[in-house]
């Protein structure tokens, strides 16, 4: 089945030329079918380029996927055409003051990790998604900072600034074999980190609440956290990272003469002018794949159930 986004919406063309099934909103109404209700809460400046992102992985499961594009109500982007915004995007304060639910949230990243938290100009209204997603919400998936934000809101787990930005593909092990959100994963995989800060094992023991580790390096710390008593994921790196994304950053920062490194395990032979190799796009597929799945699995088919029911979204 495909996802359900709109016809004029940059990704559709994206995605079928590269063959994902996708269909207009005047398709999805003739199927007698709850698709699943995905929302995602844009906090990155390429707005379009992160859409298209995660489009692809949960455009790729056999379930029908409605889309909703949300952004932070009073920040205003600078990236992105406001006609776009205009067009495809709803403040949080009406998706909330509307009182409709959603199988599953994404929210994503920011440029903005070098802040404390509660420096972040949006904090406030971001601490309020994070309360509604407990009433509104059956699984939320915070990814890079904005699953930091979420691990620091709801346990108080704190980010460390790092001295050298963790930059390139790194090795993550499997941790959680057994774990129904990484069936099929291989004991050790490659994913996409690009980050000058880190959330450290020894905190997310020390705060408790049922925080399990599922994917983690020993250089870069825990990649792939959960939180089955908020119904979250958490992870740290990049599944979502089209081909030459760390590309794009290496060049931008290389123009701006800024001091960088080459990314680990990135170039071919760590020559950047040789076209780099995508190694994460399977594990990737199937990270958002089995996300989507237990979704399907735990969501009450009466979204008004969606609160009601507490009960932790993993099975195993």
């Amino acid at each position: 089945m495909p996802i359900k986004i709109p016809e004029d919406l940059p990704a559709y063309d994206v995605l079928t030329r590269e063959g994902v099934m996708v269909m207009s909103e005047d398709q999805a109404a003739r199927q007698d079918i709850r698709p699943l209700r995905i929302g995602l809460l844009n906090l990155m400046p390429k707005k379009i380029q992160t859409e298209n992102q995660f489009c692809r992985l949960i455009g790729a499961t056999p379930l029908q996927i409605e889309l909703s594009l949300i952004r932070m109500s009073e920040h205003q982007t600078k990236n992105t055409a406001a006609d776009h915004m205009e067009s495809f995007y709803r403040p949080f304060e009406e998706v909330a003051a509307s009182g409709e639910k959603f199988d599953g949230l994404i929210i994503t990243g920011a440029p903005i990790e070098h802040l404390p938290f509660e420096a972040v100009t949006y904090w406030q209204e971001l601490e309020q998604v994070f309360a509604w997603t407990q009433s509104h919400v059956h699984s939320t998936f915070g990814v890079c900072w904005g699953g930091m934000a979420m691990i620091h809101h709801f346990h108080g787990v704190p980010k460390h600034i790092l001295a050298e930005k963790y930059f390139g593909c790194y090795p993550q092990a499997n941790l959680d074999p057994a774990s129904p959100f990484l069936r099929g994963f291989s004991d050790s995989l490659s994913v996409p980190v690009s980050r000058w800060t880190e959330m450290r094992e020894d905190d997310i023991r020390a705060a408790g609440g049922g925080l399990k580790t599922l994917l983690g390096n020993e250089t870069t710390g825990p990649c792939l956290v959960e939180d089955p008593a908020h119904r979250a994921l958490y992870v740290f790196n990049h599944f979502e990272y089209d081909s030459d994304t760390l590309k794009q950053e290496y060049d931008r920062d290389v123009e701006a003469g800024k001091p960088i490194l080459l990314p680990v395990n990135y170039f071919p032979g760590d020559d950047p002018t040789r076209k780099p190799q995508n190694r994460w796009r399977s594990h990737a597929h199937l990270l958002y794949g089995n996300w989507i799945n237990q979704i399907y699995q735990t969501t009450p088919f009466d979204m008004a159930r969606i609160g009601h029911e507490m009960t932790p979204q993993a099975s195993a």
